[in-house]
C-alpha cells in the first residue's frame, strides 16, 4: 500500500472490504448518511479502483441530480440536491499540477460550507481547504486480474470526524 501524502494523523480509522462494484456504490449510500455540508471528502486509489463509484453512490445517498462520471475533462461537476440537502461538488484534479492556488479558480472554498465537496486524486492539493477531512484510500489488486476486491482505509482528519461511525454501522 502507498504511502499517503496527507500526513495529518487521523483521530478515526477504519479499514472496510468490499468485493464488487455494487458493494462499493452501496458503501457510498451508506457513506453518504454521515455527509453534511461543510465536509470534504478525498479520494485516493489507482485508475480503476473505485472512486467515482464510490462517489456515485454518494450522490445517490445525498439524492443530488445528475449523473455522478468521472470529472476528468471538466475538472469539477456541481450536483444540485433534489431534498433540500447539500449539493455534492464533485472535483477530478488528477489533471491539476499541484497546490491550492491551482484550484483556486475552482472555487472551492466557497462551495465547501453549503456542499459536500468529494475530490478524487486530491493528496497535496486540498488539504489547506479544511482541518476537518474524511481521507479514503481505496486499494485493489492490481495487474491484470478481474478481481473486484477493494479494501478502504477511512481516515477521519480533525474534531468533526473523531465521533463518526465509520464502521457505517
Amino acid at each position: 500500500m502507498d504511502t499517503p501524502l496527507d500526513q495529518a494523523a487521523p483521530v478515526n480509522q477504519v479499514t472496510l472490504e468490499v468485493d464488487s462494484p455494487e458493494r462499493m456504490q452501496e458503501l457510498g449510500r451508506r457513506l453518504a448518511g454521515l455527509l453534511r455540508p461543510g465536509d470534504l471528502v478525498m479520494l485516493t486509489g489507482e485508475l480503476g479502483a473505485g472512486k467515482t463509484t464510490l462517489t456515485r453512490g454518494l450522490g445517490e445517498g445525498l439524492g443530488v441530480r445528475g449523473a455522478v462520471t468521472s470529472p476528468t475533462f471538466v475538472i469539477a461537476r456541481v450536483h444540485p440536491s433534489l431534498s433540500g440537502g447539500p449539493a455534492l461538488v464533485h472535483v477530478d484534479a488528477y489533471r491539476l499540477g499541484g497546490g491550492l492556488d491551482e484550484m483556486e479558480d475552482l472555487d472551492l472554498d466557497v462551495s465547501l460550507p453549503d456542499s459536500v465537496v468529494v475530490v478524487e486524486w486530491g493528496d497535496g492539493k486540498v488539504e489547506e481547504l479544511t482541518d476537518d477531512r474524511l481521507h479514503v484510500f481505496i486499494h485493489r489488486v492490481v495487474g491484470d486480474t478481474d478481481d473486484d476486491r477493494r479494501t478502504l482505509v477511512l481516515n477521519g482528519i480533525g474534531a468533526r470526524w473523531a465521533a463518526a461511525d465509520l464502521a457505517l454501522t
